[in-house]
């Protein structure tokens, strides 16, 4: 076993075979008596198989009929997974049936033997076939002439050290200086669209140039707003100007058409300088660009559009006013880029015959960035001159940029991936281009496809991980410009991972040609605004195989999703029995799924997110090899299936944001779970606080809520929460109609969380002190802390002490009177209170008089970070804001009218928002203020004006005195 554990095996034939050695089927195999011969053939099938498919990979790129072979074996493979995947379940049944039915009748026990013997007789006709087809595969190896041991080893190992960086740019600051000088220029066009082109092939850097400009503080200053958007190869004009719209107003506009778009957006525009970079435009239809650029003609003057595009035809239909070919990085800056990714230390010169080398191969990369990076990470993980010379002398250099325009340094890094990390990578051809993935979704998605290893002594959740960051370190997934918790596959990239899936992955996207076929193995769709899409789904009857049904789409689209659904629940959920993976999130006309659902028992993955659901059937409990389960936002969803406990796979359950009013029995049963999103303590039925208990393994966020219905106290103590240090956040919440006022504070010290919480809220809470281990400086890594309408408590707890926290927000607090130094707490003589703090909110504090801060120059500075303050809604508070806080950026204070706020040392505010309060006093006027929100004044002084040259803003209503001190 161990000669086998070191040859190389292709990405379909690793994942299959280890399983197929794995201690567990072993075991199934000989208890049901099946075959020894017949697995020993399918073994050595595979090995013979192994030995030619580094050869069958380089080839299938320039011999159609080497890749027909591959498809063919692949979809063999596939099938044979299939009969692994019915073996597991069958064994997976009979541990239950073992572990659950030790009452049983002798009656049952026979009909679960017979059963089991049916079983074997199903399952062996399949596995001859699968063998039947891998043998005869095996036989056509040499007609193909398909050579043994080609190729060498991949690593797959973590590289933490070469993430790609936004900073990761060479040679561009010509181009930056030039198309600023255009941004900046005071070219009269009156409100006519003036457009800059970028022009230049895929991977030369045209996105990470114009997001260089458009992040320039210079260009920042000089426009009053800027957006930019990812266009991409259809031009959706609806799509693109609410997109525009939405993220300028930070609104919502799902039910407004293009006309009703286009006319707020052109308000939104009226008078602005604006700034607009269009990234990724394939557009050549004038008429589609003409429809789109109507509301900008209220702009002010001097407003400009950025157009990143590969066709210079593009830019004659936008009338471009400028263009700018991007051109090849010159040969040392080329250097510089490779060298960085290429060596650990970035030094060169400290590795001799490895640069002579570098130099060489860099050479063939064309001067492209995107190639560049994606050949020196891939070399960054070969340290010797002959694994170097052996990429040097690849024969995938000799082969033209196809079609797709796929690049061959591109298709070496693909090459040089490990098995497991090449069929993860081929996977996300899943994602439509410019889709934002987020870590979490994509690892859940390999998990239930079961591309993840399962290591004694790691999570397959935890190998995601470090598969993601890989990914990443070799430039083939970077993150989002948009959103950094978020990823992305450059074009290119996208266009290699389509390549090597082939016709086994398809996503249906508007018009796509792309036809459904019996190959097909893992679907993923966008809804569209068209029947075309629906025609489309009528043919997935030839995907009777279909392992994965992927919605994508963040819109809501009643209309198709009321066709659509019957189309897939009612008439193709029966037929579709090897789904691994379904996602129904956003069908808005979903109530319940059928009772069908239980047959799908090869699944892993159900997201019945965002629908309308009311209940779950029974029969899903059947589902034994279920990991995840998505429930949230189903607000119509009031209660679980009363047997969940069957579910023992069952990783992750998410139930935020539902109605559900209590948890099922026998949770704890659970023993794999590792996100509970939210657990309901019950009141005489259901499961009790002590389940929660059970489940060790909890990470990530936790919300439990009715803590009223502990019926003793100590019984806190049972949910473990102490022990469970992966847990990042945890809501403690009592019923707000239901007030305990003996018992609160002893629940809430037992459920004192491990000291690793990153995220703290506590709400409704009925005791009149908090714990005393909120604000202990050992809560080392909490950085946001929520106290909400604890409407009894008569003090604040030492929270100046938590080293980590940025987010503090107090909210209802009745019963305090006065916040004195007790709140910042104590320490060493260099002890920094809310050392840390850049967000400080106190609401709805109806009898909070006075604040006592530290803050002079004896005592030191509190508060020294905190960017935003805000007081809203304290009545009767008079004064004692710190007066030294050298970092805040943005006051608000709002309905506080006997409040006297005397600001002398606030040298970095900018923002000054202001309603409803007696006096705020200012030593003299921060000059770097840019909005001024007060309430209505009787007069304003001068010196807000003359003193302060850099004022954008100013907004007058209300009542309020403001005093500039001499």
């Amino acid at each position: 076993m161990a000669e086998i554990a070191t040859i190389l095996l292709s990405p379909f034939l690793q994942v299959f075979f280890e399983r197929m050695a794995s201690g567990e089927f072993v075991d199934f195999f000989r208890r049901q008596k099946l075959s020894d011969t017949l697995i020993k053939k399918l073994k050595t099938t595979f090995l013979t198989l192994n030995a030619v498919l580094e050869d069958a990979e380089e080839l299938q790129v320039t011999k159609p009929l080497v890749k027909e072979w591959l498809d063919e074996l692949k979809d063999a493979i596939y099938d044979a997974e299939d009969v692994l995947d019915e073996i597991a379940t069958e064994a997976l049944q009979s541990e239950l049936d073992a572990q659950f039915q030790t009452t049983a009748s002798k009656v049952r026990k026979l009909s679960i033997s017979a059963f089991r013997n049916s079983f074997v007789k199903e399952i062996e006709p399949k596995i001859k076939e699968v063998l039947e087809r891998l043998e005869t595969l095996a036989q056509q190896k040499n007609v193909m002439g398909l050579r043994e041991g080609v190729g060498g080893k991949s690593s797959d190992r973590l590289l933490t050290t070469s993430l790609v960086e936004e900073s990761d740019i060479y040679g561009r600051n010509n181009d930056k200086e030039a198309i600023t000088k255009m941004l900046l220029s005071n070219d009269a066009r009156g409100n006519k669209m003036s457009v800059i082109a970028i022009i230049g092939m895929g991977g030369m850097g045209k996105t990470t140039l114009a997001q260089l400009v458009y992040n320039d503080s210079k260009v920042k200053e000089h426009f009053n707003l800027h957006l930019r958007v990812c266009v991409s190869e259809e031009f959706d004009v609806s799509k693109v100007t609410k997109t525009i719209l939405e993220r300028l107003t930070s609104s919502t506009y799902d039910n407004k058409d293009l006309d009703q778009l286009q006319v707020i957006l052109k308000e939104k525009l009226e008078r602005k300088k604006f700034l607009l970079v269009l990234d990724d435009v394939w557009n050549k239809d004038y008429a589609i660009w003409e429809n789109f650029s109507k509301p900008f003609i209220s702009w002010a003057q001097g407003s400009r559009v950025i157009v990143t595009t590969r066709d210079n035809e593009v830019a004659l239909v936008m009338r471009a006013s400028s263009t700018h070919p991007l051109k090849e990085l010159q040969e040392e800056d080329c250097w510089s880029l490779f060298a960085k990714h290429a060596f650990y230390d970035g030094n060169s010169d400290a590795h001799g015959e490895l640069k002579v080398v570098g130099r060489k191969i860099m050479e063939k990369c064309g001067g492209l960035p995107l190639a560049v990076k994606a050949i020196g990470a891939l070399l960054r993980t070969k340290p010797n001159v002959d694994e170097w010379d052996k990429i040097l002398k690849s024969e995938l250099w000799d082969l033209p940029i196809d079609e797709m325009g796929i690049l061959p340094a591109l298709r070496l890094s693909y090459k040089y991936l490990s098995s497991h990390l090449k069929r993860c990578f081929a996977y996300c051809s899943i994602f439509p281009k410019d889709f934002s993935f987020k870590k979490d979704q994509l690892i859940l998605l390999w998990m239930a496809e079961g591309f993840l290893p399962q290591p004694k002594h790691k999570t397959m959740e935890e190998v995601g991980n470090e598969y993601l960051l890989t990914l990443e370190s070799r430039s083939l997934f970077q993150k989002s410009s948009e959103d950094k918790s978020c990823f992305v596959m450059h074009d290119l990239v996208n266009d290699l991972a389509k390549s090597v899936s082939g016709e086994f992955i398809l996503r249906l996207e508007g018009e796509c040609p792309d036809e459904i076929v019996n190959k097909t193995r893992h679907l993923s769709y966008f809804s569209k605004h068209n029947f075309h899409g629906l025609k489309k789904f009528e043919t997935l009857h030839k995907a009777k195989r279909l392992h994965t049904f992927l919605h994508l789409d963040m819109s809501d689209s009643d209309w198709f999703h009321y066709f659509l659904s019957k189309t897939v629940v009612d008439d193709l959920l029966p037929t579709l029995r090897c789904l691994r993976l379904l996602s129904l999130s956003r069908y808005k006309n979903i109530t319940e799924l059928p009772n069908s659902i239980g047959k799908l028992k090869y699944l892993r993955y159900l997201d019945l997110s965002f629908t309308e659901v009311q209940r779950l059937l029974d029969s899903i409990c059947q589902l034994c090899n279920l990991q995840t389960l998505r429930l949230s936002h189903c607000k119509k969803l009031t209660a679980l299936p009363r047997d969940m406990w069957k579910l023992i796979s069952l990783s992750h359950l998410d139930i935020t944001k539902t109605s559900i009013k209590e948890m099922p029995i026998h949770l704890g049963r659970l023993k794999r779970l590792l996100t509970l999103t939210k657990f309901i303590i019950s009141k005489g039925t259901g499961s009790f606080i002590g389940e929660l208990g059970k489940l060790v393994n909890l990470r990530g966020p936790l919300a439990i809520l009715e803590l009223q219905n502990i019926e003793s106290p100590n019984d806190a103590l049972n949910a473990s929460l102490k022990d469970k240090k992966h847990l990042e956040e945890l809501v403690l919440e009592w019923n707000v109609e239901t007030h305990v006022p003996e018992s609160p504070r002893i629940v809430l010290d037992g459920l004192r969380p491990h000291t690793n919480l990153k995220s703290l809220t506590i709400k409704y809470y009925g005791g009149k002190s908090l714990s005393d281990w909120i604000g202990l400086p050992s809560f080392s890594k909490l950085a946001s802390l929520h106290l909400q309408n604890c409407n009894y408590c008569n003090s604040l707890p030492p929270l100046g002490q938590l080293p980590s926290l940025q987010y503090l927000y107090i909210v209802g607090f009745d019963e305090v009177v006065r916040v004195g130094r007790e709140f910042c707490g104590s320490g060493s003589s260099s002890f920094k209170p809310f050392g840390a703090l850049k967000v400080l909110s106190f609401r709805d504090m109806n009898k909070w008089e006075k604040w006592i801060s530290i803050g002079d120059e004896n005592e030191g500075v509190s508060f020294p970070q905190l960017e935003n303050l805000s007081i809203t809604e304290c009545p009767k508070l008079t004064g004692g804001l710190p007066t030294h806080l050298p970092s805040l950026a943005t006051l608000k204070i709002y309905k506080c009218p006997q409040l006297v706020a005397s600001l002398s040392r606030t040298p970095a505010i900018r923002d000054f928002w202001v309603g409803d309060c007696k006096e705020v006093l200012f030593d003299e006027l921060p000059a770097g203020m840019q909005m001024v929100n007060i309430g209505g004044i009787e007069s304003l002084p001068k010196e807000m004006i003359d003193s302060n040259g850099s004022l954008q803003e100013l907004s007058i209503n209300g009542a309020i005195n403001v005093l500039i001190m001499a």
